[in-house]
């Protein structure tokens, strides 16, 4: 379970001005859960996922990964989660299969794990025809392919995914979704963002809506939609994200 403890985030300073990107947020990321995390462009979306696997430090607050506090061992923490950012920079002069190597390696897999892991992400992402192509030339698709492969291939519990089909195709966003259903199935905790609506509502146990650093909502989608008194999910996102946002520019 990932444990987020009154966590607060700030930039800049007195002279340049501060921003407040999170402001006093507390909950947990359940195992065996999918939970969405919903947010307009600057809403804190990335700021909350940079802090939970240890990219930037809180103003205040603790977040622990299994009771392993972040801040104060983030080596052990980070050995638990399974991370695809924003910024998705594969090596461009190693293959996709070395690319998913090298941080297998990492993470301290023998090379026989290391060798079935990856030949179950090849075969799962339909990655047979760049598996042995250097990344320098892919296709934004075949990057997230990649990174994808790269984030979960030693199979970690806590699985943290910033916009995972963005410039995959419908085979292979199909192949995605079965994929962090099966792993939610076996117990793992898994926090996407997402822009896509319906691709929030087919997979999600669980929906956050973060807006002017803070979560609005926390629910499914059926409860999302009732409090917000709308007839679907984006409806009811646009509408409590137009109530509390608060015109910050902090992603």
């Amino acid at each position: 379970m990932i444990q987020i403890e009154s966590i607060s985030k700030e930039f800049g300073n007195k002279k340049t001005g501060v921003v407040q990107a999170l402001k006093n947020i507390s909950l947990n990321i359940r195992d065996g859960e999918i939970t969405g995390l919903l947010g307009v462009n600057g809403a804190g979306k990335s700021t909350l996922l940079r802090l939970i696997y240890g990219l930037q430090n809180p103003t205040a607050g603790r977040v622990s990964i299994d009771n392993i506090d972040v801040l104060k061992n983030p080596s052990a923490a980070r050995r638990r989660l399974g991370v695809l950012p924003d910024d998705a920079g594969l090596y461009k002069r190693l293959t996709a299969r070395e690319n998913i190597r090298y941080f297998g390696e990492l993470q301290g897999l023998s090379p026989d794990e290391l060798d079935n892991n990856i030949q179950e992400l090849i075969a799962l992402l339909k990655m047979e025809n760049i598996a042995e192509r250097r990344a320098d030339g892919f296709s934004l698709g075949e990057r997230m392919k990649t990174a994808l492969a790269r984030a979960i291939v030693h199979k970690p519990q806590h699985i943290l995914l910033d916009e995972p089909t963005n410039g995959l195709d419908v085979v292979t966003t199909r192949a995605v979704r079965n994929m962090l259903l099966a792993l939610r199935d076996q117990g793992r905790c898994i926090l996407f963002s997402s822009h896509l609506m319906h691709e929030v509502s087919g997979l999600c146990d669980r929906i956050l809506i973060i807006a002017g650093g803070e979560i609005v909502a926390d629910g499914s989608v059926a409860d999302i939609i009732a409090t917000s008194e709308t007839h679907n999910l984006e409806d009811a996102f646009i509408k409590l994200s137009q109530l509390h946002e608060g015109g910050r520019h902090v992603n």
